[in-house]
């Protein structure tokens, strides 16, 4: 980073000049602010719609009509399996055990919220901050990051709400301890939250995976053939990360988090190799 501030440009009426240390914390604040303006405007229309959010999007995989629990239905009655894709019904009520729980909880989903559905911004900020310290081969060839960036996190959040989600909540509200009926599942709102918040933020950025791949390349960090001699390590390493994400002890859940990562991991090295046959052609350019 220090590297990177030393690089970075202060352009003044006159002449352009190095810009001190405070300089860049000052020019890094206003990035920060912005960024923070930004997730608060989110957030307060969120909060202001709290209720709509909370019944149709919150506790969406709680609903017995929620998307995936009906495609997947459809889908075994279209493969004349039955119902052995159809998940049984979800029947918890939440509690609040505080006085202001259900108000901090509000809060919290805004928040989080406005982070999720601002993020393209706040990463461009974060680009606008580093993209000074850049050189225009190198600019030129991050083309597209805020896109892919964004585009990737939002692929991983909607899979940790419309595929983990579900199968993670379904599993742990259907699990019963012994054979009598005396228990009874009952979940904190903050418990429910915390999950959730875990699944579509753990995913989102889990699936920065193939974006990192290149940048790391391009910064002749790592190769594909590098990637490729660790891939054995790298499976332990997904596994242990499917683990963190889900927090159903099941190996269903984990399983659905490994797969795609793998998958990920293999498209890292495909990506990884692309980066670097450029900056070969590149070389060759400038010989």
């Amino acid at each position: 980073m220090a590297s990177i501030l030393k690089r970075l440009p202060f352009k003044t009426t006159d002449e352009q000049a190095e810009m001190t240390f405070i300089d860049h914390l000052e020019v890094l604040r206003w990035h920060i602010v912005r960024s923070l303006v930004a997730i608060l405007i989110f957030a307060i229309a969120i909060f202001l719609h709290i209720d709509w959010v909370f019944d149709r999007i919150i506790t969406g995989p709680l609903q017995p009509d929620f998307v995936t629990y009906v495609q997947l239905c459809r889908l075994s009655h279209w493969l004349h399996i039955g119902d052995a894709l159809c998940m049984p019904a979800i029947n918890v009520k939440m509690q609040a055990i505080g006085f202001s729980s259900q108000f901090m909880s509000s809060i919290t989903i805004a928040f989080v919220g406005g982070f999720i559905a601002a993020f393209p911004y706040v990463f461009w900020e974060f680009w606008r901050f580093i993209k000074p310290a850049l050189t225009p081969g190198e600019v030129k060839n991050t083309r597209g990051s805020i896109f892919y960036v964004s585009f990737f996190f939002f692929l991983g959040a909607g899979f940790g709400y419309f595929l983990l989600g579900p199968f993670t909540f379904n599993f742990l509200s259907n699990y019963t301890l012994g054979s009598s009926q005396i228990m009874e599942t009952r979940p904190t709102l903050d418990d429910y939250l915390e999950n959730l918040v875990n699944l579509v933020l753990g995913c989102g950025i889990a699936f920065e995976l193939p974006v990192l791949a290149y940048a790391l390349t391009k910064m002749g960090l790592i190769t594909p053939m590098f990637l490729k001699a660790y891939r054995k390590y790298a499976i332990v390493v997904i596994l242990v990360l499917a683990a963190v994400i889900t927090p159903s002890p099941d190996w269903t859940s984990q399983m659905l988090v490994f797969i795609p990562l793998f998958f990920l991991y293999q498209f890292s090295i495909v990506v990884s190799r692309r980066a670097m046959k450029q900056e070969e052609e590149k070389e060759k350019e400038w010989s």
